[in-house]
């Protein structure tokens, strides 16, 4: 057939701007007849220039049916019936940063399956025959083609790279973020797809797989744009300029997530939970066993033939489209780190409930927690310290290390003078407890406080009381005694939260103050880890050896405070 010299400009136009060839033709007319959405054609092509997505879905449509319209030219004077979908509704482009064009598609052999295959007499590529619903199947030439359903939806992203690549949806995406009011310097785009969309892309991979063979097009399905990428790349510059310009970067502390559903998922993937069963389970905070990972493990093990058994090729065109949820914004967590002292010897570390009956009116954890979580805007938190002290226990010096998560805050940065002031809120709201060193932390710095739990030393004082009358001199052996070994068997008081078992630890020195003829203060240096009233009182003799064994009387505990914690763990900070 001759080409004008008009023809011939326009195709190489086309040519430029598309990074496909002469053999990407039949693939292209393929897709478009299946009723593939432009943007779903550029996937199957394996096209991975970001600013083709960007464009207008409507420009990128004629630019494709441009491409093909002499596909039948030179073995046949009929026309081409191509289908155009709806373009998707205040879609339009936008003033993003180019990304740098992706390489061509690859062209190595394809895997080789079993697939139906199309009538080769025909010269004329039509609708096909199936595209009334769920029984669809390689077109029939014979047949007339159906008209195009009134809304010419994707039969494989199911509108999602139409109706929702638009100014105005990123618009929407944009004012939800704003009402949140997160502070950010960046955003990262996360997207939640239905199951069915896999099904309906392995489809029509296999209608246009065979294709591809016959024009020694070695694609595989891997190598198809993944929908999730081809959407973000249409639509993340928007949110971006929606939202003042910020970065949309591959990592970033505060996610935006879109999700979709679509009311039909179930039904598309039933057929799998009979093919691949074991593939299926029940699973726990899921409403459907239809998953996202679970129907793709089925479309890797279910055979092409048994696939196409079971469900049509190309997928039937769909009655509905996808519909977006509620945006969900999250921060990742922030670590605040200090050292707490307790002052009162009524106060738990952490809230003491029973049986849904609070013990305690409140705890160090919460006393410091309150003003940090309104200072952070956090949704939660996490409390963890270098170890613990029972209720009557006081703790001195500098006080224990602890840390907190701060859970999705909506403020993270936070000047040192701000941070002191924080501490100072803490410090004023009440005389129980009080911290010091009070900073930010990143979660790697964590470790250095759990280290204390076990590996390092403790410093105790403890006021000890007597059964016989005692003198100085009946105490005093007690300062000679050095890196005394303890078997301790789980104490009965803490039996119902640790496991049964005799643990060793080290009295590293102890020095006996004498106070009266019934009562000492005992200052000790320990391991980590050590139970100091069990050692005083014997617990039944569950520790050995203990302090009774060593007077050779009954002792008792009557108070006890922490000294010191020996982690050099937050950094001191300077007043």
């Amino acid at each position: 057939m001759h080409i004008t010299s008009d023809r011939f400009a326009l195709k190489s136009s086309v040519e430029k701007m598309l990074p496909l060839k002469e053999k990407d033709k039949p693939v292209v007319q393929k897709l478009l007849s299946a009723g593939c959405c432009a943007r779903c054609v550029l996937r199957f092509c394996c096209v991975l220039v970001q600013s083709l997505y960007r464009q207008p879905v409507q420009d990128t449509l004629k630019q494709l049916q441009d491409f093909v319209s002499d596909l039948d030219s030179n073995t046949s004077n009929e026309s081409t019936a191509v289908p155009e979908p709806h373009p998707a509704s205040g879609d339009q482009s936008h003033d993003a940063t180019e990304v740098k064009q992706g390489e061509d598609e690859s062209e190595e052999g394809t895997r080789t399956a079993t697939e139906q295959s199309d009538d080769p007499p025909k010269k004329r590529m039509k609708l096909d025959d199936g595209l009334k619903g769920s029984e669809a199947s390689a077109g029939s030439g014979d047949a007339e083609a159906p008209p195009a359903p009134a809304l010419g939806h994707c039969v494989v992203c199911l509108g999602v790279l139409q109706e929702y690549c638009s100014r105005d949806h990123a618009r929407k995406v944009a004012e939800a973020v704003k009402t949140e009011d997160y502070h950010f310097d960046t955003i990262l785009l996360s997207v939640s797809l239905p199951a069915q969309l896999c099904v309906r892309e392995h489809s029509c991979w296999l209608h246009v797989k065979k294709e591809m063979r016959e024009k020694v097009m070695t694609r595989v399905k891997d190598d198809i744009v993944p929908l999730k990428e081809a959407f973000k790349w249409s639509v993340q510059g928007l949110i971006a300029t929606e939202l003042g310009g910020v970065s949309v970067v591959t990592r970033s502390a505060f996610e935006v997530g879109m999700e979709f559903k679509h009311s039909q998922t179930d039904s598309d993937c039933h057929f799998l939970a009979t093919t691949c069963p074991d593939c299926f389970r029940p699973t726990k905070n899921k409403d459907s066993v239809f998953t996202r990972a679970a129907v793709i493990k089925a479309l890797e093990k279910i055979p092409d033939s048994k696939f196409l058994i079971h469900y049509p090729t190309p997928p039937g065109r769909p009655t509905s489209i996808c519909t977006s949820q509620a945006i969900q914004c999250l921060h990742t967590s922030i670590y605040v780190a200090g050292r707490y002292n307790k002052y009162s010897r009524s106060l738990s570390q952490t809230p003491w409930i029973i049986d849904g009956r609070r013990m305690m009116e409140s705890s160090v954890e919460e006393l410091i927690a309150e003003p940090l979580a309104s200072s952070f805007k956090s949704k939660g938190f996490n409390f963890s310290s270098s170890g613990r002290e029972d209720v009557d226990v006081r703790t001195l010096g500098k006080g224990r290390p602890f840390a907190m998560e701060m859970l999705n805050p909506h403020r993270y940065r936070f000047t040192k003078m701000e941070m002191k002031q924080i501490q100072e809120t803490i410090n004023t709201s009440s005389d129980k407890i009080a911290v010091r060193d009070l900073q930010i932390v990143t979660r790697e710095c964590m470790g250095h406080m759990k280290e204390g739990e076990e590996e390092k030393t403790k410093s105790y004082t403890a006021l000890v009381w007597t059964q016989k009358p005692i003198e100085k001199d009946d105490i005093i052996f007690l300062d000679d005694i050095k890196e005394l070994t303890l078997d301790q068997k789980t104490p009965l008081r803490v039996l119902h939260r640790r496991a049964l078992a005799v643990r060793q630890r080290v009295i590293h020195s102890m020095n006996a103050s004498f106070r009266d003829p019934h009562h000492f203060y005992l200052r000790l240096k320990t391991q980590a880890g050590t139970y100091i009233k069990e050692f005083v009182h014997g617990d039944f003799g569950r520790t050995k050896p203990n302090l009774c064994q060593l007077l050779k009387m009954d002792t008792d505990i009557l108070e006890l405070d922490v000294e010191s914690v020996d982690v050099d763990w937050p950094p001191t900070i300077p007043e």
